[in-house]
């Protein structure tokens, strides 16, 4: 059965934002992995790593599920397959800034079809501004995109729809973090042809497989974990324009751990996906309070009159 929302949405908030902020420092490590084991052969290993530690920690019991549960499952890693090895095959041929806020087109999109109040509206036209002044200055003084590497993050960005997608839907028909567990696992399968060459060269090397569990904690277990809980606790187009806190993030990881110049075009777009989150936040806490007060017959009932 489907499990109800929570009524403290700001749990989901900080769920998501601690997720925003683990993500960056996990490209970070994982960057490093790139010129040994290629983008395919990071990802396949990074997803192939964060489902054996879900898998021993969570202990799901999937031969109990449905039809339904067996099929979201599934679904769900297939997006995560797709979402996370198109990113990182993309942002091997063209900058990370760019990458990002092309990629949140997926996310910015989802948010807008799903709106159904014109704040809601408003906060999504904010972020897209926002993940735009982004692309912008990833891209002034830069060489142009490489068609391809453009090509595979339009793919990572339909994966990352889907992803929220399917991960509410997960969330909503699997108890607690089992069907993660099994979604990365499926994701596993997939990218296997592509990881068995990368999982023999670190092997080893204990330095490179210490990366790679890193990588596979900071920019998988943790957050999807954080986002599958978030799901079952926000509506989903407040999630997708809480994510736009994602690139802001990656903006201020990349000057903090990468020396990267936080300009002020940068700065300007930080404040705005930041507004446009702190908007949907507060958009979502009013509604549950507006829908609470008209179930209790509002804040104050006047009495009613009897007749004379």
């Amino acid at each position: 059965m489907p499990q109800s929302a929570s009524p403290r949405p700001l749990v989901g908030v900080a769920l998501v934002v601690a997720s925003c902020a683990s993500l960056p420092f996990g490209a970070a490590v994982a960057a490093q992995l790139f010129p040994v084991l290629g983008p395919w052969g990071v990802t396949a290993l990074r997803v192939a790593i964060a489902a054996l530690l879900l898998l021993v920690i969570v202990r799901p019991r999937p031969f109990a599920w449905d039809r339904r549960q067996w099929t979201a499952a599934i679904l769900f890693g297939v997006t995560l397959a797709g979402m996370n090895g198109f990113f990182y095959a993309a942002i091997d041929r063209i900058p990370l800034g760019p990458a990002v806020a092309i990629e949140f087109l997926g996310p910015l999109v989802l948010a807008a079809v799903l709106t159904r109040r014109l704040a809601d509206a408003v906060w999504v036209g904010v972020a897209v501004v926002g993940v735009g002044l982004l692309g912008l200055d990833g891209m002034i003084g830069a060489d142009p995109l490489d068609p391809l590497g453009t090509v595979f993050i339009l793919i990572a960005a339909v994966c990352w729809a889907g992803y929220i997608r399917m991960s509410a839907r997960v969330g909503a028909l699997i108890p607690g973090n089992s069907g993660l567990a099994v979604g990365l696992a499926v994701a596993a399968i997939l990218l296997l042809p592509v990881g068995v060459p990368g999982a023999i060269v670190v092997a080893g090397d204990l330095h490179l497989l210490l990366l790679a569990l890193l990588t596979a904690v900071l920019a998988s277990v943790i957050p999807y974990s954080f986002e599958l809980a978030a799901l079952r606790r926000l509506p989903q187009r407040v999630f997708g324009v809480l994510l736009s806190l994602e690139p802001a993030f990656a903006t201020l990881a990349g000057w903090l751990v990468l020396g990267q110049e936080a300009t002020p075009l940068r700065m300007l777009a930080i404040a705005l996906v930041i507004a446009a989150s702190a908007g949907a936040t507060l958009g979502v806490r009013r509604e549950r309070r507006e829908r609470r007060e008209h179930a209790e017959g509002g804040p104050f009932t006047a009495p009613i009159p009897l007749p004379d």
